[in-house]
C-alpha cells in the first residue's frame, strides 16, 4: 500500500532533482548565473572549506565590490570584486568571470 501524505511540489524526491543539481554552486536566476559567496571562496581557494569560508565571511575578513559582506549565502555575478583581506597581510581580489 502506498501512502499519500499529501501533493508533491517539485524537489520534495531525490529523483525530481537532476544529477549533480543541488552539489552545483552556480545558478541561474532571472537569466543570469550567480554563485554563492561561500561557494565562490572555496572555488577561488580563497577557503578550504565551507567551514573556514563561514568564518572568513561571519569575522569581516570578506569584502564584495569595497563593501564588507557577513552574508555567506549573498550571490555574486558577473564582474563583481571579492577581496579577502587579513589584517596585517596583503589583500587577494578576485573577479567573479563566466560562471
Amino acid at each position: 500500500m502506498q501512502s499519500t501524505s499529501g501533493p508533491r511540489t517539485p524537489g520534495q524526491d531525490p529523483q525530481d532533482t537532476p544529477p549533480g543539481a543541488a552539489d552545483d554552486p552556480i545558478s541561474s536566476a532571472a537569466d543570469e548565473q550567480t554563485i554563492k559567496l561561500g561557494q565562490f571562496l572555496k572555488w577561488a581557494n580563497l577557503a578550504e572549506s565551507g567551514a573556514e569560508a563561514r568564518e572568513l565571511v561571519q569575522g569581516g575578513y570578506v569584502r564584495v565590490d569595497g563593501e564588507v559582506e557577513t552574508r555567506r549565502g549573498r550571490h555574486l555575478h558577473v564582474g563583481q570584486q571579492v577581496t579577502l583581506a587579513y589584517p596585517g597581510e596583503d589583500e587577494i581580489t578576485v573577479v567573479v568571470e563566466d560562471l
